[in-house]
């Protein structure tokens, strides 16, 4: 014989009802922002300092397209310089010969000191120092004063400064010399990221250390180079305004300010210069955010398989590559 109990339903509670958290704050800041947004607009369509039309019309006229191909050849010229220099400055601050190391750690030392202008206007008036650039023997006139021959020269071939140390060429060597400091220590640094067990493992197998820098370490490195690569290419886009007080004619800045300057309209052309140098920077983004993306694909691979791995070993129950037993 059973006996029954009866058991009284448990109620059903009610639906929560969630009140969503309100942000007073966030209304009060798009408000603020939308003000000032709008005051801005306002500066743009109606102040007449701005000169719109003349503006327009002088930023693509052909001395201000010269200088923008002036400043585009300006920064790719410094930028390989940098580039190359800074890895080969990197592989001797990695050396384990002390007089490279130290020599790389002056150069380094004094090209960040130095400000870009600074070395600019330097370079540009290094003509007071030589008149003339000759290749030959070095001291080939006190050697042949210590043999008692008078004016011994051992010297193949020269140049006049005046014609080989240009506006441009000055320019260059300043802004690349002084990036190749940069360089080298973002070359250093991703050359340094790289698991050493991969340096060991090629020395194991025979490889130069030539061979293990060029085919294992770099590639590697690269994927931690390029973003502060990129950031450097538009800091250099930048910095090419500065050979303007070399002085070299062929570069925007320069370009657009004498406009400025010939035409008493100094501020339009200084926000023509901006809207330049914005493009060009955003050009640059974008090549940036591609090879960012190509160099970032293992990872960007083996993060994804990861994932994977720990979405399948969460379905399976915390257990993956065991097969059953009898």
């Amino acid at each position: 014989m059973s006996v029954g109990t009866d058991t009284p339903e448990r109620a059903r509670p009610e639906p929560i009802q969630a009140v969503p958290v309100r942000h007073p704050g966030r209304w009060v800041a798009v408000a603020v922002i939308g003000v000032l947004v709008a005051m801005f607009v306002h500066l743009l369509v109606t102040n007449k300092a701005f000169n719109w039309p003349f503006m327009v019309d002088e930023m693509f006229r052909p001395p201000i397209m010269a200088g923008v191909r002036g400043s585009l050849a300006l920064l790719v010229t410094a930028m390989l310089i940098g580039i190359v220099l800074g890895v080969v400055i990197a592989v001797m601050r990695l050396s384990e010969n002390p007089i490279l190391r130290g020599v790389a750690w002056a150069y380094t030392w004094f090209f960040r000191a130095v400000p870009r202008l600074v070395l600019a206007i330097l370079f540009g008036n290094l003509g007071i120092l030589w008149a003339r650039i000759e290749f030959g023997l070095p001291f080939d006139r006190q050697i042949g004063a210590l043999f008692g021959v008078d004016d011994f020269e051992a010297r193949l071939f020269g140049f006049s400064t005046v014609d080989i140390l240009t506006g441009f060429v000055a320019g260059a060597l300043a802004l690349g010399l002084s990036e190749a400091a940069y360089m080298a220590e973002i070359v250093r640094a991703g050359i340094q990221s790289v698991d050493e067990g991969q340096t060991e493992a090629a020395q194991a197998l025979g490889l130069r250390r030539s061979q293990i820098l060029r085919r294992i370490v770099l590639p590697q490195a690269m994927r931690v180079v390029v973003p502060p690569t990129g950031n450097e290419t538009i800091a250099m886009l930048k910095d090419t305004s500065l050979v303007a007080f070399v002085p070299v004619s062929m570069e925007l800045f320069f370009q657009l300010r004498a406009v400025g300057s010939r035409t008493f309209q100094v501020f339009p052309m200084l926000v023509a210069a901006t809207l330049w140098y914005l493009l060009l920077s955003s050009v640059l983004l974008v090549g940036q955010y591609y090879l960012e993306r190509h160099f970032s694909k293992g990872v960007r691979r083996s993060g994804r398989a990861r994932t994977r791995l720990r979405t399948i070993t969460a379905e399976s129950g915390g257990t993956t590559g065991k097969a059953g037993g009898a």
